[in-house]
């Protein structure tokens, strides 16, 4: 489990320096910890594997003030667990649901029991986001998402997949962009 950790956090810090993300910012995780394990997703949820990849990710987010959103899974339609903070933030609706570790699983259940004040919403714009295990993050990424390859491709036994987001390019051949979003 330490490795795990130790890979989330990395992935992380990565992440975050690639797609520079800016106080107040969403990054959406989405863990299958079945995947981690090494078993198929949903066949083999495991709340170590959960609770190691949160402790390797959570004290990163926190220390560049990024809001975490833990994507439950398709049992709970990929509702996202996210601090009340971060959905009146946002105006994003509340919804009333709770995680279980095989109706939400183990990773959203984790995030939801060591939030501050956790909620439930249906859908974000996240700024940047982590696929651990193929969970299908991309409805939650904004319009906008870039891969993003990191020197790790997996975290445990489950593939990783990232992405960045940017602002849509408009206003045809005659416009000028800025050089940070072009990259």
């Amino acid at each position: 489990m330490e490795d795990i950790k130790n890979q989330a956090r990395a992935a992380v810090r990565e992440l975050l320096s690639v797609a520079k993300l800016r106080r107040g910012d969403i990054l959406v995780v989405g863990c299958s910890s079945s995947e981690v394990v090494g078993a198929r997703i949903g066949k083999g949820s495991s709340a170590q594997a959960a609770e190691a990849i949160l402790a390797g990710a959570a004290p990163v987010l926190a220390e560049q003030g990024i809001y975490l959103a833990a994507q439950c899974c398709e049992h709970l339609n990929r509702a996202l667990i996210i601090e009340r903070e971060c959905a009146e933030k946002y105006g994003y609706d509340i919804v009333s649901v709770l995680p279980q570790p095989h109706a939400g699983g183990s990773f959203a259940t984790a995030v939801y029991a060591q939030m501050k004040d956790a909620v439930a919403v249906e859908h974000i714009r996240a700024h940047a986001g982590l696929d651990i295990g193929g969970t299908l993050i991309g409805m939650h990424l904004r319009d906008v998402a870039v891969p993003v390859r990191l020197s790790l491709d997996h975290i445990g036994e489950a593939i990783l997949l990232c992405a960045r987001t940017r602002p849509k390019f408009i206003g045809g051949s005659r416009a000028q962009y800025s050089a940070d979003e072009i990259r």
